[in-house]
C-alpha cells in the first residue's frame, strides 16, 4: 500500500496562500536596476576645497595689491579714510581731491599702466554714488554664487568651482573697499592712450580704447563671468519626453 501523496489535500486542508508580491516601485526584472542618487558638489569635499582655496587666494590677493598699490604708485603712501571719502560726498567736490597728482607708472609699455583712482560706483565706475544699492546687490550676487555651487554644478565641474570662487572673492574684495572706505579702491589702467577709430567715443566722452580704472577683483568678477557663460553654452541640455510618453505608460503595440 502507498502513501498518499502531500499534493492530494483534503478537504479540511489549509488554503495555499498567494505567492509574495513585490513592493510598489521595485524593479520589474532583472535588467531594471534603480538609479543612483544624484551627487552635487555639495557632497564634494574636492569641490568645496576648491571653492574655498580659490576665494581665499582671490581675496588675498586683491586686497593686497590695492594695498601695495596704493602705498607706492603716487610715490608717498596714499590713506584713505572712510570719513573723508563721505565728506567729499556731502561737499560734491568729487574723490580726486583725495588722490595727490603723481605720473602713472608704467607697467607694460602702451599696454598697462598703474594709476591710482577712487571709485565711487560699481564696476567702469556705473553708479556713482549709490554705494548701498550695490552693497545690497554684491550680497545678492554672492548668495546666487553659492547657489550655482549647490544646485548648478555637480563633483567634477572643476573649472566652474574655480569660476565660482573667483566670482565670491572679486565680490567681497569689492565688498570690504566699500564698507571700510566707503568706495573703491582702483589701480589698473590697461590699453593707456589707445584711441578708437573713426572719432567714436563713450558715453562719458573718453575716445580711450580702455578708459577704465579697474582692480584685481574686477578682473577676477570678469575672468568668472567669462568662464560660467564658456560653461553654461557647452552644457548639454537635458533631453524632452516625447509627446504621449510617459514613464509608467504601457508599450505602444
Amino acid at each position: 500500500m502507498t502513501e498518499p501523496s502531500d499534493s492530494a489535500a483534503g478537504p479540511d486542508a489549509p488554503a495555499a496562500s498567494p505567492p509574495p508580491t513585490e513592493p510598489a516601485g521595485a524593479a520589474s526584472s532583472a535588467g531594471d536596476t534603480p538609479r543612483p542618487p544624484v551627487r552635487t558638489a555639495l557632497t564634494s569635499p574636492v569641490a568645496w576645497i576648491l571653492l574655498l582655496v580659490t576665494i581665499v587666494i582671490g581675496l588675498a590677493s586683491d586686497l593686497w595689491t590695492k594695498h601695495v598699490a596704493f602705498e607706492r604708485v603716487a610715490g608717498d603712501p596714499v590713506v584713505v579714510l572712510r570719513e573723508d571719502v563721505l565728506e567729499s560726498h556731502k561737499s560734491g567736490v568729487g574723490l580726486g581731491v583725495l588722490i595727490p597728482p603723481h605720473d602713472p607708472i608704467e607697467a607694460i609699455p602702451n599696454a598697462l599702466n598703474f594709476t591710482l583712482v577712487l571709485n565711487p560706483g560699481a564696476v567702469f565706475g556705473i553708479g556713482a554714488g549709490k554705494r548701498w544699492v550695490f552693497v545690497g546687490f554684491t550680497v545678492a550676487a554672492i548668495a546666487f554664487a553659492g547657489w550655482m555651487f549647490a544646485k548648478w554644478t555637480g563633483p567634477r565641474d572643476r573649472w566652474a568651482h574655480a569660476a565660482i570662487g573667483l566670482l565670491v572673492a572679486g565680490g567681497l574684495g569689492n565688498l570690504y573697499d566699500r564698507i571700510t572706505f566707503a568706495c573703491v579702491r582702483d589701480f589698473i589702467h590697461p590699453l593707456p592712450g589707445w584711441k578708437l577709430p573713426f572719432g567714436i567715443q563713450w558715453p562719458n566722452g573718453s575716445d580711450e580704447v580702455w578708459p577704465y580704472v579697474s582692480n584685481v577683483a574686477d578682473a577676477y568678477l570678469m575672468l568668472a563671468i567669462g568662464i560660467l557663460l564658456i560653461i553654461s553654452l557647452k552644457k548639454p541640455k537635458p533631453a524632452k519626453a516625447e509627446s504621449g510618453d510617459t514613464p509608467n505608460a504601457p508599450p505602444k503595440a
